[in-house]
């Protein structure tokens, strides 16, 4: 007669085979440590920074183009930091929702 072990001891072996499994999943799928983060925080400071200097670019050109009492160097300047911080939030919402569903489907494996 065998006996079944207790509830307990089968949660904590469950708890530990998704632990393994995610940890040699995630060795199998490195993407590159310090150098990968650097290129992460260079993509997001870049789709911050080029919108801002093409609005602020074309700011100044209007400006000397038609000068009038409008400062359109800094209203476009502001416009294209707003632009950069939105497809800079848009973005790295969409990485952040990758790896909550590559988590998930490492939850489910077991």
């Amino acid at each position: 007669m065998t006996e079944k072990p207790p509830e307990s001891n089968s949660t904590l072996v469950n708890k530990v085979d998704r632990k393994a499994k995610r940890k040699l999943k995630a060795k199998r799928h490195t993407k590159g440590g310090l150098w990968f983060g650097l290129g992460m925080m260079g993509i997001v400071g870049w789709s911050v920074v080029v919108p801002t200097l093409l609005g602020a670019g074309l700011g100044m050109w209007l400006d000397n183009r038609f000068p009038d009492g409008r400062s359109w160097t800094l209203a476009l300047l502001i416009g294209g930091l707003s632009l950069g911080c939105l497809n800079a939030w848009h973005w790295i919402a969409k990485e952040e929702q990758a790896i909550r569903g590559e988590q998930s489907d490492d939850d489910n494996i077991s």
